[in-house]
């Protein structure tokens, strides 16, 4: 999906939701243990649910990783159940050399029809761009992350600016706001205003909101631009919401919800 698809999605559904398929085994519903395929008949019913109301899926490769063979069969289900008009994620967070890299672009745009791919960046350019060059693909580059540990490199001093700063500046050079995102995390918020200042043109993927506790009324004003520039990701706070048998109800529920708190804030 190019940019411009991707906007034309977000305007016509007025979200900017992105729903995260973390799929647990051990954490979905009992009554699902028994399917054939128990992370596919969640991620179904999940989809099912919220797909008026978001924009994209990030599916996070660890959990399908880990369960082996079959994982791999649930993570390429759920890819090819998600319909056209969303925008597909592999948060698989690779990053390596050069040769590497492109088997890894390979396996996310061609054995599986993902739109973009989670990338880390600090081998160099030589670990993104492989992921570049796919048209109407992305790489989505860790910019500033959610998690504690950020402040174990991201936010220290590199010269005069903080490395996470740097790797902004550097990396988008790489391509261009038409095949390159950064992740930001939510709740970093009090950084978006300087983070928009230095990537004016180019989208977020935001994780952090919800279970993590960053503020989409924060993020969204601090960090949208005049095509939105976000992709909002919510994970356990609409997926896990519910453990009984109306999990989906629920997870749509939450869905539209967030769809129109964002409604209210796109001008």
């Amino acid at each position: 999906m190019n940019r411009a698809a991707l906007i034309e999605q977000i305007k016509k559904k007025q979200s900017y939701l992105c729903v995260g398929l973390d799929t647990d085994i051990s954490k979905i519903p009992a009554h699902l243990k028994n399917e054939e395929d128990p992370v596919f008949a969640f991620n179904k019913a999940i989809i099912d649910a919220t797909a008026p109301y978001c924009v994209s899926y990030k599916i996070n490769t660890a959990f399908y990783e880990a369960l082996g063979v079959k994982g791999w069969i649930a993570l390429e289900k759920t890819v090819n159940y998600i319909s056209k008009d969303h925008f597909i994620i592999a948060d698989a967070k690779r990053g390596d050399i050069g040769n590497t890299s492109l088997q890894y672009a390979k396996a996310f745009f061609e054995a599986l029809p993902c739109d973009a791919v989670t990338v880390a960046p600090y081998m160099g350019a030589d670990s993104v761009q492989p992921f570049l060059t796919y048209e109407g693909k992305w790489a989505i580059v860790l910019g500033l992350t959610s998690n504690k540990g950020a402040g174990d490199f991201e936010l220290q001093a590199a010269g005069d600016e903080l490395l996470y700063e740097k790797v902004l500046k550097t990396v988008s050079g790489w391509g261009t706001p038409e095949n390159l995102m950064f992740v930001i995390g939510a709740t970093q918020a009090e950084e978006f205003v300087n983070i928009r200042k230095i990537t004016p043109d180019h989208f977020y993927l935001v994780p952090g909101v919800g279970a993590q506790g960053g503020s989409l009324k924060d993020i969204s004003e601090k960090a949208m631009n005049n095509d939105i520039g976000l992709l909002v990701n919510v994970s356990r706070g609409i997926i896990y919401a519910d453990t009984t048998e109306n999990f989906a109800v629920t997870a749509g529920r939450l869905a539209k919800e967030y769809q129109e708190e964002m409604k209210s804030y796109i001008k």
